[in-house]
């Protein structure tokens, strides 16, 4: 089975220049290795707003495991943990997280304002998985209270998921607990289609600001509600809770 592996992030490639004052006034930054270039303005210009920031969080329950990736080990380090934990830090987009020694990691493609990351069980990978999920967000976001209390946030992703009321009935929505601890946001809820399994989603939310934009980090621990799959929740869960912005 393979180890934990690193994957590779590109920095953003600086821009052309443009006529207008916005452009310039951007462009003058300075850029180096180790900060990011300034987003374009129609990137600022499409920030995610408090829905689509919701939607985000949604989308990274959803999004399916990655290829392996098969990058150079310089933009990661990896630490020995106890209980067959190894810590992933990711140096590029600034946290780390404890994952299962003997997962898989894969990453999908990466810009200046968002980024997914996953990691799974070679034998279950479609099923079990933990992936962070970075995106930006508008300037008028400057912390994770911008959303409400973790309470109002819990409520409002998992009511804008649930269809179960529709007729025929749709995507069941169920909240299991909420709590804010460590500068996150912790959700569990479960999430099931009509006539197939139940997935049981584990998520921490943060939110981190990178020198140009704030972005939004979303971490999300999934597996399906059965003996197969239960067995990773210990694993899921020491995951999802390892999580920290560096």
């Amino acid at each position: 089975m393979a180890a934990v592996t690193s994957t590779a992030s590109l920095c953003p490639a600086r821009m052309p220049s443009a006529s207008s004052s916005r452009h310039r006034r951007l462009q003058a930054a300075t850029v180096c290795h180790c900060r990011p270039a300034p987003p374009p303005p129609r990137v600022l210009e499409g920030m995610l707003d408090r829905r689509e920031a919701l939607l985000s969080v949604v989308l990274a329950a959803a999004a399916p495991a990655l290829a392996p990736a098969d990058a150079p080990a310089a933009e990661a380090t990896t630490a020995e943990l106890q209980e067959g934990f190894t810590t992933y830090e990711d140096e590029a987009n600034k946290f780390s997280i404890a994952v299962p020694q003997g997962w898989l990691v894969g990453a999908g493609e990466s810009s200046g304002i968002k980024s997914v990351t996953a990691f799974y069980p070679e034998q279950a990978a479609a099923d079990s998985n933990v992936s962070v999920a970075i995106t930006g967000i508008g300037p008028d976001f400057t912390s994770l209270k911008s959303f409400g209390d973790v309470d109002a946030f819990a409520e409002g992703l998992v009511n804008g998921l649930d269809r179960s009321w529709q007729r025929p009935p749709g995507l069941a929505a169920k909240l299991i607990d909420s709590k804010a601890a460590n500068g996150l946001y912790y959700v569990e809820y479960t999430l099931q289609n009509p006539g197939e399994r139940r997935r049981h989603i584990l998520s921490a939310i943060g939110m981190a600001f990178n020198g140009w934009y704030n972005r939004l980090y979303t971490v999300t621990g999934q597996y399906i509600d059965d003996e197969e799959s239960e067995k990773f929740r210990p694993q899921i869960e020491k995951a999802v809770r390892s999580f920290r912005l560096t």
